[in-house]
């Protein structure tokens, strides 16, 4: 099942906040994204419905292998797209942030490897 956009923020968001705390819930969502909660139920219905994730009896979100790796993709791409902006172009902190969560969604493979090795050889010199 295709994931769009806003499906992909909300696996990211979970991974993150599961690497930062251990636990996620709903509200945890809402409340990182700045979403109603609502908005955020419905996510987890269609992110559940594509096996991207499982909610436990008590709440508690977890993400299915599939879930995972799709997230830690994602992650990966706006980690090394925040590196390139900022620590390479200078771009501020502000700016980083913002344009490396749009473009994490639709840089292309080959391009997010050619940019990965540029980033890691000009920052290894």
């Amino acid at each position: 099942m295709p994931i769009r956009e806003s499906g992909e923020d909300y696996l990211e968001t979970i991974l993150i906040l599961h690497e930062r705390t251990g636990y996620v819930r709903s509200v945890d969502i809402a409340a990182e994204l700045g979403f109603s909660k609502p908005s955020v139920s419905r996510a987890m219905g269609i992110l559940r419905e594509g096996g991207y994730i499982t909610v436990k009896p008590d709440g508690e979100i977890v993400l299915t292998k599939l879930g995972y790796l799709r997230a830690r993709e994602v992650y990966d791409r706006h980690l090394l797209i925040t590196r390139f902006l900022h620590d390479i172009l200078g771009v501020s902190k502000e700016n980083t942030d913002e344009d490396a969560c749009k473009i994490e969604h639709v840089i292309s493979h080959e391009t997010y490897e050619k940019l990965n090795v540029f980033v890691e050889n000009y920052l290894k010199d």
